[in-house]
C-alpha cells in the first residue's frame, strides 16, 4: 500500500514538472513583476499558478476516481487514447519551441497587458490565478494523465489527493524557482536557448510519460 501511495505522489510530482517547466507568457510576466516589485508579489504569482495547476490536476483526478469503474472495460483503448494525447500534447510543444519566431512575441503581449494591476500579493495572486485557469489544455494534460493510468479501476480519494498535492508542490517549487531567480535568471531562461530548452525539456517529460503508460499496459 505505501508504495503505491508514494507512486501517486510521485506521478503528480512528475506531471507537475511536465506542464510547469516550459517558459512562456506567465513565466516571462512572474520574472518581471518579481524584478520590478518584489519577491513577495512573484512568489504570489507563481502560487497563483500552482493552485490553477493543482485545481485541474484535481479535477482531474477526482473525476478520473469517480469515473474509473465505468471505464474499466475500456482500459486498454481509452490508455491508447490517452497516450496518443500525451503525444500530441509532447509534439506540438517541440514545434513550437523549433519554428521560427514572429516579430509579434505573445509573451510579451500578455506581458504587457496584465502587468499593470498586479504589484501587491493579493492582485499578482489572483491574477495569474485567473490568467493560467484560461488554459484549457492543462486539463485535457491531467485527464489524459489520469484516465491513462493502468490501475485504471484502483484510484481512491487518497491517492487523487496525493497525485494533487504531487503536482501542486512540483509546480509550487519551479514557479518559485523563477520568481527568486529575479533579473539575472529570467534572462537566461527567457531568452531563445532558454525558452527552447525548457519547452523541449517539458516535451520530453510528457512523451516519456506517454511511452511509459504504453509499455506499462496489460
Amino acid at each position: 500500500m505505501s508504495t503505491v501511495v508514494t507512486g501517486a505522489f510521485l506521478a503528480g510530482v512528475v506531471a507537475g514538472y511536465g506542464v510547469a517547466i516550459p517558459v512562456g507568457a506567465i513565466a516571462v510576466l512572474i520574472l518581471g513583476l518579481a524584478a520590478r516589485t518584489s519577491f513577495r508579489v512573484g512568489a504570489s504569482a507563481a502560487l497563483g499558478v500552482a493552485t490553477a495547476d493543482g485545481i485541474y490536476a484535481g479535477v482531474a483526478a477526482f473525476g478520473g476516481a469517480v469515473v474509473a469503474g465505468w471505464l474499466a472495460p475500456f482500459a486498454t483503448p481509452l490508455r491508447l487514447v490517452a497516450a496518443a494525447v500525451l503525444l500530441g500534447l509532447a509534439g506540438y510543444g517541440a514545434w513550437r519551441a523549433l519554428r521560427p519566431r514572429g516579430a509579434a512575441d505573445p509573451a510579451a503581449d500578455v506581458g504587457g497587458a496584465a502587468r499593470r494591476g498586479l504589484d501587491t500579493p493579493i492582485r499578482a495572486f489572483a491574477g495569474i490565478l485567473a490568467l493560467t485557469l484560461l488554459n484549457p489544455a492543462t486539463v485535457v494534460y491531467f485527464t489524459a494523465l489520469v484516465l491513462g493510468r493502468v490501475e485504471l479501476g484502483g484510484s481512491g480519494f487518497a491517492l487523487a489527493t496525493l497525485f494533487t498535492l504531487g503536482v501542486f508542490l512540483a509546480s509550487a517549487s519551479w514557479q518559485l524557482l523563477i520568481a527568486a531567480g529575479g533579473t539575472m535568471v529570467g534572462r537566461v531562461l527567457t531568452g531563445v536557448r532558454g525558452r527552447l530548452v525548457t519547452a523541449l525539456s517539458s516535451s520530453a517529460i510528457i512523451a516519456t510519460l506517454a511511452v511509459a503508460m504504453l509499455l506499462n499496459g496489460h
